[in-house]
């Protein structure tokens, strides 16, 4: 972790039982990352924090998923979390190295996204710059997604838009272990 503190202390141990319990399901036996540690330090947020969380399995692939999150994080530019994020999941996601930089980088055209991935990669980036799909991109993405995805890649941008401000409000140092933005081409 960076030196850096945050606005907000986080828990440090030891955790009560009933918030080590919950640390442990949520981090299946990594230390509880900085951003749950603050948030656990307040009864509802945590509650309201862990209620919207979306990282059970979804209408989406592991890989859709992360894209959407990748993506909403590095517009947001929360380091943060798309670190965490990055480090986690890009290696089961099957996220080559120029896919992850092109999260951060790159754009809906880049020529290595397949057309449902190009389509996703459009729709997030519209939600974040307009909150809004245009007719012609919520046609694009129901070419790909059914109903159910298109749900679940909203509500990953908005609950990802609020982890982003969280993350980057707080001034959350950078998680040890978190993949770091691509230095610039």
């Amino acid at each position: 972790m960076s030196e850096a503190a945050p606005r907000i202390a986080p828990l440090t141990p030891p955790y009560s039982p009933e918030i080590q319990a919950q640390f442990d399901r949520i981090m299946r036996g990594a230390p509880p990352l900085v951003l749950f540690r603050v948030l656990a330090g307040h009864g509802r947020a945590w509650d309201k924090f862990r209620a919207g969380g979306l990282l059970d399995p979804g209408p989406l692939s592991l890989r859709q998923r992360e894209i959407v999150i990748d993506r909403t994080c590095a517009l947001n530019r929360c380091e943060y979390e798309w670190g965490v994020h990055v480090a986690i999941f890009a290696g089961p996601a099957k996220l080559t190295k120029d896919e992850v930089r092109a999260t951060v980088q790159g754009d809906a055209a880049s020529t290595f996204w397949s057309p449902g991935e190009q389509a996703l990669i459009a729709a997030v980036d519209a939600l974040h710059h307009r909150a809004t799909l245009s007719d012609e991109e919520f046609v694009a993405l129901s070419a790909h997604h059914d109903e159910a995805q298109i749900l679940e890649i909203m509500l990953l941008c908005g609950f990802y838009r609020t982890v982003s401000y969280l993350a980057n409000g707080l001034r959350l140092p950078l998680e040890e272990n978190a993949a770091r933005f691509p230095a610039p081409l």
